[in-house]
């Protein structure tokens, strides 16, 4: 049992079960934008992860709608208002094009960025390839440790992604803190210097005003 499957083949395998899209977008204040998939499967897997890495508080308004009723109405499959992060999977009922819309209008002045991916997967999953001689057995162990080894990764993405947003959001807070202190900072300054000046000036008024024809 040596060589039976090529790196190539796994790889292959796992291009046709999953197919994704993985995005980092800026948007602006009051600004909508949208995001497009087509699912052409029905009763396909459909895993959709977003968060907030900068911007405002960190919270956006978005809506996921699927394919188009019949009587012409949006039919909403996931939507959330002012959510900083999520992650959803949820079966695609129909076959067509599905929507996934970020609003800012939560927010006035800041612009945000945005880490969002969208993977479509297949139920029917599709044959590995194999070279002569494999049998069924270990057809079916290979399959099983592809699977696996897919998921372990899937996981880890999982938690990268969520110490990246931790620390994009972490550096964020610190940025608008170090801004803020030296704001204060120079207004703190400005206000010493100006405490002086108009103690001098009170002072300098005293000695040159109505007494100075007792000196």
């Amino acid at each position: 049992m040596i060589r039976l499957f090529s790196i190539a083949a796994l790889l292959g395998f796992l291009a046709a079960y999953v197919s994704a899209t993985a995005l980092t977008f800026e948007i602006k204040p009051n600004e909508k934008e949208c995001f497009y998939t087509d699912v052409g499967v029905k009763g396909a897997k459909i895993a959709f992860y977003f968060a907030v890495q900068t911007g405002g508080s960190f919270d956006i308004d978005y809506v996921v709608s699927g394919p188009t009723a019949e009587h012409g109405k949006e039919r909403i499959i996931l939507q959330g208002e002012r959510e900083r992060q999520g992650d959803f999977v949820f079966t695609a009922e129909d076959m067509g094009e599905y929507r996934f819309c970020f609003d800012n209008s939560v927010s006035t002045f800041a612009e945000k960025m945005v880490d969002f991916e969208i993977s479509v997967e297949n139920e029917v999953r599709a044959s590995i390839p194999v070279k002569e001689g494999a049998s069924a057995e270990q057809i079916s162990t290979v399959e099983e440790s592809v699977i696996r080894i897919a998921n372990q990764v899937s996981n880890l993405n999982r938690q990268q992604k969520y110490f990246r947003t931790r620390e994009n959001r972490n550096f964020s807070t610190v940025r608008s803190t170090e801004s803020r202190i030296f704001n204060f900072s120079l207004l703190e300054s400005g206000l010493m210097i100006a405490m002086a000046g108009l103690q001098v000036f009170i002072v300098k008024m005293f000695f040159t005003g109505g007494r100075k024809g007792y000196v």
